[in-house]
């Protein structure tokens, strides 16, 4: 009997340091990715600004003419969003496209008059 109870307590504090472990490192990714998405955030701006990428109603970004690294920015920044978006939907038991399109709403919101927004047929709309 000792002998489990012994296994059972070397499991518990193997899971356990497992699951803080995995904590810890979600948590710096996700400080990692915070800071990206600040370091991008001016060229981004900038991008929207001169009418190159849009914002999606999907939460993500598109590009709307191929031009200054346009397609690399919106592709690293998308990577980051999807991450972010997976860490929200498991947390509140939703879908990711759900954390995605609530985002959406709120970019859309803040969006300047002039930016351009991308519709789910993919057309394009100034606000």
């Amino acid at each position: 009997m000792k002998i489990i109870s012994e296994k059972r307590f070397f499991l518990i504090c193997c899971l356990s340091f497992l699951f803080l472990f995995v904590s810890a490192a979600s948590a710096q990714n996700l400080q990692g990715i915070k800071s990206r998405m600040q370091e991008r955030k001016p060229t981004i701006d900038s991008l929207k600004n001169q009418g190159i990428v849009g914002e999606g109603v999907d939460g993500y970004l598109h590009v709307r003419q191929n031009k200054s690294n346009a397609a690399g920015v919106a592709q690293a920044e998308n990577a980051d969003r999807r991450a972010v978006n997976e860490t929200i939907a498991k947390r509140e038991g939703a879908t990711v496209d759900k954390v995605s399109r609530k985002l959406a709403a709120k970019l859309i919101e803040v969006a300047r008059p002039g930016h351009w927004i991308r519709k789910d047929d993919g057309s394009w709309y100034q606000k």
